[in-house]
């Protein structure tokens, strides 16, 4: 078998005319509909990058024992399982993250792989000019004056580094990165049994793109170029956001552009006969939705975790058509392993998706999803339950690794000082594991307890504005999502932090009560303050900036600061000079940007 994965990054299915967008102009997508099964109700598993990807080779959920890190020496990989068996495997990628620190073992589970700089920040070429500025952000210029620590703030700067040598479209990584997909099917195509992955990171942030691209839709003009938002709430106005949807629009304009070019090839060379193609992402994207920018400290919003999947099996003949069967990206493991006349290895949980493209097979009664240490989510196709932590500590979380990793550092002396050798799991093959404590302090702030458990009937409420109180639906979904655990093995603390028992079946009494205690627990104050009252936002903006300062003495100086400045209500505007009042000028940026985030209800 021949098999091809285009894959994109940060593709937010509402943005293709396949999903009922009638403004982007993506007509290879559209092509791809009309040639593929297409996927209404996939999913996405762990978020975000690379957790997504570790699940993509093993077929199993990453976010219940793990944040962002390498392959394990344990894992299943389904390209490495194709290589030892005789199938060529070759990734050609211009996603950044393969080759830092928290990616480094994935490309050599290929054959081959090549790689191309300059997306983001990619620290690829240097300039050590200071007059070199590069904030392409919502709120601010990209004239804008250059942060005051130019070697520690120098992820915008590289990024308008990295521009200036792709002066020409060719020249970008998402066209050179397509290039040599189609490089290697020239050069591949009248041979048997190989496995391409052509996968770039647009249409992530930020939204650069051609000219041409960009002229497809009428600019808004908000006196400046916008185009890579934060991560964080959306306070941008109508204009500002307008203009980012636009940037977005033309980079998914792009994507279609070049996905067309493997469309082409396939035609003109008579692929369809004999080559599988999947068409997918890591997940989705916000662009102002529910009042938030990005992706990860927000809830998963469908945005994000309702994903765009297509397929072709030449073996089932199956075209445009479209599927409402749940699936994830934790089926692509063991998809690519059956079209390959390959067994399926036992811990491997996601499921093959022939019977889906042929007769829509239900293979998943219901779905997990989620970030490492956040809620953990669940959905049956008429539900999406959001199962918040049960008190604002939301804690322990650990991570199980033996690689012990960050996105781009290693893990910290100071970190690994916690770490405790672990029994196996059912997947780590009889090995034992490092337990290690979650101890980034900007984490342990950002407020995921606050959003709340929520409940969405998407049958009704497609848009997720309305969240519904259903005790018995409730209830049912709990079962579920326990049974998902056990089955994945989740670690106890997972359980306990949830609020979920382990060995019996929650009750509906335990329910109310666990529903009573977080409103008791939501009434209160963090200091009583003779006279004054207490915004939600206010409250937890207090209890992060003791999570993320460590001060103890922080009830203290708050009496201190409200005997000096005494008011009727304790507000964001309020703590928010509270917290300038009793932090370093220095970090007043991350610590103000941690309460504003605190501050956006969901």
């Amino acid at each position: 078998m021949r098999t091809i994965l285009v894959m994109f990054d940060s593709l937010n299915r509402r943005f293709l005319p396949n999903y009922g967008c009638d403004w982007v102009k993506a007509p290879n997508f559209e092509r791809l509909g009309r040639r593929c099964v297409t996927f209404d109700n996939a999913y996405v598993g762990s978020m975000p990058c690379m957790p997504a990807r570790r699940e993509m080779h093993t077929g199993r959920y990453n976010f219940l024992h793990r944040s962002w890190g390498p392959m394990e020496p344990f894992d299943d990989s389904a390209p490495q399982i194709l290589k030892e068996n005789g199938i060529y495997t070759h990734l050609a990628s211009d996603h950044q993250h393969y080759w830092e620190d928290g990616g480094a073992t994935y490309h050599t589970r290929y054959c081959s792989w090549e790689c191309f700089r300059g997306q983001e920040g990619d620290p690829w070429k240097a300039d050590l000019n200071p007059a070199i500025k590069g904030c392409h952000n919502v709120e601010r210029s990209s004239n804008a004056p250059k942060p005051d620590n130019y070697i520690i703030n120098r992820f915008p700067v590289q990024d308008a580094i990295n521009r200036a040598h792709m002066p020409k479209e060719e020249q970008m990584p998402q066209p050179r990165t397509f290039a040599a997909g189609l490089e290697f099917l020239e050069t591949n195509h009248l041979y048997d049994n190989w496995f391409l992955q052509i996968e770039t990171f647009d249409p992530h942030e930020p939204f650069f793109s051609p000219k041409e691209y960009q002229a497809l839709y009428q600019d808004v003009d908000i006196g400046y170029d916008a185009d890579w938002p934060p991560y964080g709430p959306c306070r941008s106005s109508e204009e500002v956001v307008a203009h980012v949807r636009n940037k977005y629009a033309a980079l998914v304009s792009m994507c279609d552009a070049y996905l067309g070019k493997v469309l082409d090839f396939m035609d003109s060379h008579d692929m369809w006969k004999d080559t599988a193609l999947i068409v997918t992402t890591d997940h989705g994207y916000l662009l102002g939705e529910h009042q938030w920018w990005a992706k990860s400290i927000m809830p998963l919003y469908n945005e994000i975790a309702h994903i765009p999947m297509f397929a072709w099996d030449p073996r089932v003949g199956k075209k445009g058509e479209r599927r409402s069967a749940l699936v994830q990206n934790i089926d692509f493991a063991p998809t690519l392993l059956e079209l390959n006349g390959l067994p399926i290895p036992k811990d491997m949980l996601g499921k093959p998706l022939r019977g889906v493209i042929d007769h829509d097979e239900v293979i998943h009664p219901c779905i997990l999803f989620g970030h490492h240490g956040t809620h953990i989510d669940l959905t049956d196709g008429r539900y999406v339950y959001m199962r918040a932590p049960l008190t604002r500590e939301n804690g322990p979380v650990y991570e199980y690794t033996l690689m012990p990793t960050h996105m781009r550092a290693m893990f910290s002396p100071e970190e690994l000082k916690t770490a405790v050798m672990h029994e196996p799991f059912t997947f780590t093959k009889g090995a034992p594991v490092m337990r290690i404590e979650t101890g980034d302090p900007q984490a342990k702030a950002f407020p995921f307890y606050r959003y709340g458990t929520k409940l969405y009937d998407l049958e009704n409420d497609p848009g997720q504005l309305h969240p519904i109180e259903n005790l018995e639906v409730e209830l049912d979904l709990i079962h579920k999502m326990t049974a998902l655990m056990k089955e994945n093995d989740a670690p106890m603390e997972q359980y306990a932090r949830m609020g979920l028992p382990y060995d019996h079946d929650m009750t509906m009494e335990e329910l109310k009560a666990q529903k009573a205690f977080v409103a008791a627990n939501d009434a209160k104050v963090p200091v009583e303050l003779d006279g004054a009252d207490w915004t939600m936002e206010a409250k937890e903006q207090f209890l992060a900036l003791a999570m993320y300062t460590g001060k103890d003495q922080l009830p203290g100086l708050m009496r201190e600061y409200f005997a000096q400045h005494p008011t009727a209500h304790i507000d964001e505007a309020y703590m928010t000079r509270f917290a300038c009042a009793v932090t370093p000028e220095a970090a007043h940026g991350p610590v103000l940007h941690v309460l504003g985030v605190v501050a956006r209800r969901s």
